[in-house]
């Protein structure tokens, strides 16, 4: 298949693709006579690994470095869950520090009329003060 369909059955540009190629992400993709991406199942395939990989946040960096050990032909396991557990424990920190957000952004809801106004009005207080400093000073 050419890469217009490929990238309609996989949902990723044709750039990307293409992008993906030259990156070494997916392997070099082989040409039709008249050159001609021609693309078949085991591209597919790697196009969507790359982009399940990247949607869990892996950089392209570590995903090239990924890739690199599955294509070698020594046993790059150990490497590889390495690499996995190292994207895990990234995005695990990541999913803490919004879970932090999220639950400062319930507390604020939960107390807005005790605690958001207030502190609302203690502000507005401050640039009422501000302004008739600047105010005074010209």
């Amino acid at each position: 298949m050419n890469i217009k369909e490929a990238s309609t059955q996989t949902g990723v540009s044709s750039a990307a693709i293409r992008y993906y190629e030259s990156e070494g992400l997916i392997p070099a993709i082989d040409r039709t006579p008249v050159g001609n991406r021609d693309i078949d199942e085991r591209i597919l395939r790697r196009i969507k690994f790359v982009t399940q990989m990247r949607s869990a946040g892996m950089s392209i960096e570590n995903l090239r470095r990924y890739i690199e050990l599955y294509d070698s032909p020594a046993d790059t396991a150990a490497a590889e869950q390495a690499l996995l557990q190292a994207q895990l424990t990234e995005m695990e920190a990541k999913r803490d520090d919004l879970q932090v957000a999220i639950d400062h952004l319930h507390d604020k809801l939960d107390h807005f009329y005790e605690h958001m106004q207030a502190t609302e009005a203690e502000l507005h207080e401050l640039d009422r003060q501000h302004a008739a400093k600047t105010t005074d000073a010209d």
